[in-house]
């Protein structure tokens, strides 16, 4: 994943954990999962509009 071994995820881990505290992480994990499930929604939107009928 990006090139990143286990050492590194873990410290990354960390740090996260050190900036946001442990109580923030479940909200800020559920804002990143809302953001991305409406970013895939909006492209299939698009989508769907650039696929109407053809003249």
């Amino acid at each position: 994943m990006f090139g990143l071994g286990m050492g590194e995820l873990l410290i990354v881990l960390l740090v996260v954990l050190v900036f946001f505290g442990g109580s923030r992480l479940p909200k800020l994990g559920s804002s990143i999962g809302e953001a991305i499930n409406n970013f895939k929604k909006g492209m299939k939107e698009g989508n769907d509009k650039n696929d109407g009928p053809k003249t």
